[in-house]
């Protein structure tokens, strides 16, 4: 962190320096042991974080793409979509990577994999809006440089902007792994069309993380309640996806099990397109299994470092994500108050348990929360002790009558209508909570936020003095 804290502040450059420097460190730190190693180590990412935002940063500005840019040139383009096109009835955005650029200055030219905005209207929107993340399409426009709001996609790596005239063609996707996700996503989402459409586009968003078909208003109603979660793809999706392949995966060895595993959570974060919270699920499940394939198990904590840092080295731009923040933080809390609140509630298991998860995952995200939107919901407590038994039902029928419902709709529809039933009741429960804790908008702002520190810490302290008096009156009774 504070590496790419620092390269944001040097900004764009090759450092090239840097970069050799920090692997020539790991791999001193590699070969170092006991306190000298860890010092060594921490420079070694300090240094790689460094060089590895400026190369981020140099990439951003400096691009086959950025003459044409700077002079709003019109162009023909041939690009693959990075994610599924998103807007209205007559519109589009979407991220695509520029294969080549034809300009009349310039003849044909080599993008350079670059990433822009495609933003499309008229004629050509609504057919855009037809794609998926992988395809690729050739279109006719203009680029200029990213300006307002859209200024904000630069972390993601978006050079430019291509407001686009014309759609001249379209191809599936070329790579097989886009081709296989894509096929499973249709397979997943096939069942679903029996469902109203608010609730085929929450069980999307609980399945894949796809709330393109969610009405604004219900997204803001999951904000205020603090239940937004629930519509990012993440740890427990993964681990279901997991545990429905575990019969087939017992059935290889050691190395097939670490390989298959690891071609699942490939295609799986490729299906919900790699969002943020995706990213750190599915690098924390391959830290764990890469740990138990060498034998050497990892506390949840440190498989959460572990898999933020080769994160963050691989792209530190996810450093200025919210959404990765926001997984990063509720994981921490989990992992280090969870267990410990649980332990100080009263009542029966499910209670202590839920009342835990949740609260640890509220203050974990609470860091996160206040400077970006200025407070935390405190409606999120009962909501989602209410709204989370309900979602994990929610998320493995859905899943189960999705493929069901799309194999037998074809030939028996009542059939497969009839499956979606359960669905659709657990839909609406989590709808209903959603609506109901959105109408009691309890939040805390950042003083309350420090006033609620500052009374749990006397609590603490008043607490750790009553133990200490314990200790020393038990301390003054003789033994017998």
């Amino acid at each position: 962190m504070a590496g790419i804290c620092a390269g944001d502040q040097l900004g764009p450059g090759s450092a090239r320096g840097a970069l050799f420097t920090g692997v020539v460190l790991t791999a001193g730190a590699l070969r170092v042991r006991g306190r000298a190693g860890v010092v060594v180590g921490m420079v070694a990412v300090a240094v790689l974080g460094v060089a590895v935002t400026q190369r981020a940063h140099d990439g951003v500005v400096h691009s086959p793409l950025t003459a044409p840019i700077d002079a709003r040139a019109d162009v023909n383009v041939t690009v693959t979509l990075v994610e599924d096109p998103r807007g209205d009835q007559y519109n589009a955005r979407v991220l695509a990577r520029v294969g080549t650029i034809t300009s009349g200055e310039s003849g044909v030219a080599s993008g350079g994999g670059r990433t822009v905005l495609v933003t499309a209207g008229g004629d050509v929107g609504p057919r855009l809006r037809l794609l998926a993340a992988g395809d690729r399409v050739e279109l006719a426009g203009w680029l200029s440089p990213l300006a307002g709001y859209d200024t904000r996609l630069r972390w993601r790596h978006a050079v430019g902007r291509l407001d686009a005239t014309e759609l001249l063609a379209f191809h599936d996707a070329r790579s097989p792994l886009a081709r296989v996700a894509n096929g499973l996503r249709d397979l997943v989402l096939s069942g679903t069309e029996y469902l109203p459409a608010t609730e085929r586009s929450l069980v999307a968003g609980f399945l894949l993380g796809d709330t393109r078909g969610l009405p604004w208003t219900v997204e803001e109603q999951f904000r205020a309640a603090g239940l937004t979660h629930l519509l990012a793809v993440s740890g427990a999706n993964v681990a279901f996806v997991l545990v429905l392949v575990g019969p087939v995966l017992r059935r290889t060895g050691l190395q097939g099990r670490l390989a298959g595993g690891l071609l699942v959570l490939v295609v799986f974060g490729t299906m919900t397109r790699w969002e943020p919270s995706v990213l750190r699920a599915c690098a924390m499940a391959a830290c764990s299994m890469t740990a138990l394939y060498l034998g050497r198990p990892a506390a949840g904590l440190r498989v959460l470092a572990l898999a933020a840092l080769v994160l963050l080295v691989v792209d530190p731009f996810l450093v200025h994500s919210v959404a990765f923040l926001l997984s990063c933080g509720a994981s921490a809390g989990i992992a280090v108050l969870g267990a410990p609140i649980a332990a100080r509630i009263r009542g029966p298991g499910w209670v202590r348990e839920g009342l835990g998860v949740t609260l640890a995952a509220q203050l974990g995200v609470a860091p996160v929360l206040l400077p970006v939107f200025g407070s935390v919901p405190l409606v999120a407590l009962p909501a989602n002790l209410v709204a989370v038994p309900v979602a994990g039902p929610l998320t493995v029928w859905g899943l189960v009558a999705g493929v069901a419902g799309g194999l037998v709709g074809r030939w028996v529809p009542s059939v497969a209508a009839l499956l979606q039933v359960p669905t659709l009741l657990l839909a609406r429960v989590v709808l209903a909570v959603a609506d109901l804790a959105s109408r009691y908008p309890l939040a805390v702002d950042g003083r309350g936020a420090w006033g609620l520190a500052a009374a749990v810490a006397a609590i603490a302290a008043a607490g750790g003095a009553r133990a200490a008096r314990r200790v020393v009156v038990d301390a003054r009774v003789p033994p017998r």
